[in-house]
């Protein structure tokens, strides 16, 4: 647990009187708890005021949705739980999107919501909902405090399982009537000092066994053609050091997964990422840390894969490891691991030269593949495909040096395009539709960057899809002053255009805008300037350079609504076999 931060400690003279809204709120910023997103009401208004005067920045959303994707991600970025405090009933079902996501991409987050009166449950109340219930499928801990005293060790607990073993959701639920009950100031400090005392016995981690790590080095040493495949789970470890270390000291090639993008800079001379199908078609040993072997890496099987791959896998996860069956399987943090296997491999020292073959075939199919795809990068297309604008925003990200911005990056084409064409040189510097593969995370993934990395700019790259799931958050950046810049690539709708084939285009409704379809010429550009942000439209290179160069210096929360021809892509992106 964080260290102790004597907020409002008792007066000795003046034993007042305190409601579980206080003492909810003093527990959380007692745990270290600097920052909270969700949306207010009935019952937990209060709360979240007495939270704020304890010293947590809240910030208030439009929508439970995008409050709950922003404590997702913050749990990622920072390492610590991030915080969603939703009203009850439906504000719980809208909250369990962010709950779920975290759950899907294993990152710490908490999810607090009132609920009704316990003595009413069962007999109709105001958005009555057996909450526990209700988030027991995306939770890995749920709690409800049943009285006053229960909060200091319900919230200990929520955020002590969030971090622990396999990072995750856990769901706290405060009853009206437990917010409504009062205790005395002494009381709840002895309960909150009790509370805290107890926690760090609860996060006793689990060492990684030097055995395996023996295993792993020595099958990395006998392969012909080793791979290191690093994901979020080794990037939420910031194990980039060592990472940086056991690629340079063996020479063996790497391929991160979209988020794990940037541990080591895309532009490093062993990157496979533009030789992804030769990397994992024919390796013989794979080692993967911090990545599940789920359909992002299909599977682990073959077509993609060799049947005679043998895998070494690196997880904190015990579960995933038996679920997956590798080869080696090294149970524990990424970073601690990859530690041990860097000792291991320097009292054993082997590396690949530059002129290996294995190497050398993935830098020439790389350089290869890299070369084509900048011949069509170099064109400016107009009206907009999706290379063209790419190219110039991924050459405006570059010239702003260190810090890097963080790219947010959601949509079917968008975001497929941006993972190939935007480059990432830091750690924990791209967010994009994750595990889940999560449309509608934005302008939530957004705010919960510009809160934890105040030091750096945030850009978006968003399909118009993925930005009108949570377009009015718009207002939320304005609000704060945050540091945001959306971009907009407006081809009309799902995929673009109308891409229909004739016998779909029949019935009673044919004359319908297809379903895929949008308002053509959305000016979502005004949106942000109702609310007194700033908006660019934009529809030629000079144009979009302008803006860029325009909303970067300025740092100021602005939308840049790229035009884009409706049929310069594909159904579905890259997954056009699934639709």
């Amino acid at each position: 647990m964080a260290e102790q931060n004597p907020l409002n400690p008792p007066n000795p003279g003046h034993d007042s009187l305190v409601d579980g809204n206080v003492l909810a709120a003093k527990s959380f910023a007692r745990c270290g708890v600097k920052h909270m997103f969700g949306v207010v009401g009935i019952p937990v208004t209060s709360f979240a005021n007495r939270a704020v005067s304890f010293g947590v920045r809240f910030f208030a959303f439009h929508n439970e949705q995008s409050a709950g994707y922003a404590a997702s991600a913050y749990g990622y970025l920072t390492g610590r739980p991030g915080l969603l405090l939703t009203v009850s009933g439906p504000g719980c079902v809208h909250g369990l999107a962010g709950l779920s996501n975290a759950m899907a991409n294993t990152w710490p987050m908490v999810m607090i919501s009132g609920s009704c009166d316990q003595s009413d449950a069962g007999r109709g109340d105001f958005q009555e909902l057996d909450q526990l219930e209700a988030v027991k499928p995306f939770s890995k801990f749920s709690v409800r405090a049943k009285d006053i005293k229960d909060i200091p060790n319900c919230v200990v607990q929520v955020l002590d399982w969030a971090v622990s073993g396999r990072p995750g959701g856990c769901y706290l639920d405060l009853p009206t009537d437990v917010l409504h009950q009062t205790l005395t100031e002494s009381e709840a400090e002895e309960l909150l000092a009790s509370a805290i005392d107890g926690a760090d016995r609860k996060l006793i981690g689990t060492e990684v066994a030097k055995s395996e790590i023996e295993r792993a080095a020595e099958l990395l040493k006998k392969a012909e053609r080793p791979l290191i495949v690093f994901g979020k789970g080794a990037a939420y470890a910031r194990a980039e050091t060592e990472l940086k270390k056991l690629v340079e000291r063996t020479g063996i090639p790497f391929l991160p997964t979209p988020m794990g993008k940037g541990l080591l800079p895309d532009t490093h001379e062993l990157a496979a990422s533009a030789a992804r199908s030769l990397a994992i078609g024919k390796c013989d040993v794979a080692l993967v840390v911090g990545a599940r072997l789920n359909w992002l890496l299909h599977f682990g099987e073959p077509p993609k894969w060799s049947k005679d791959v043998k895998f070494i896998l690196v997880d904190v996860s015990k579960d995933e490891i038996e679920l997956r069956k590798p080869h080696v399987g090294v149970v524990g943090d990424a970073k601690r691991a990859l530690e041990l296997l860097n000792v291991q491999i320097k009292d054993d020292p082997f590396c690949f030269a530059r002129n290996h073959p294995w190497v050398e075939g993935i830098s020439k199919k790389a350089k290869d593949n890299v070369s084509r795809m900048e011949s069509q990068l170099a064109k400016d297309v107009v009206p907009f495909n999706f290379l063209t604008p790419m190219r110039i925003i991924r050459d405006a990200i570059s010239g702003m040096g260190s810090p890097a911005p963080i790219v947010v990056s959601e949509g079917a084409n968008t975001m497929d395009v941006g993972r190939s064409v935007l480059v990432q040189s830091e750690p924990r510097t791209r967010l994009d539709a994750g595990t889940w593969g999560t449309m509608g995370v934005g302008l939530g993934y957004c705010i919960a960057a510009a809160v934890a990395e105040p030091d750096r700019l945030v850009v978006a790259v968003e399909g118009d899809s993925g930005f009108g799931f949570s377009a009015m958050e718009v207002e939320t950046l304005v609000r704060y002053q945050l540091p945001v810049v959306v971009i907009v690539f407006n081809n009309g709708g799902v995929y673009g255009g109308d891409r229909r084939s004739p016998d779909e285009i029949k019935g009673p409704f044919k004359d319908d805008p297809a379903p895929t379809s949008f308002v053509p010429g959305a000016a979502y550009h005004l949106l942000i300037e109702a609310f007194g942000g700033k908006g660019y439209l934009v529809g030629t290179p000079d144009e979009l350079r302008s803006a860029l160069t325009e909303s970067f210096s300025a740092r100021k929360p602005a939308v840049i609504n790229v035009t884009i021809d409706p049929f310069a892509g594909a159904e579905s992106g890259r997954m056009q076999h699934k639709n």
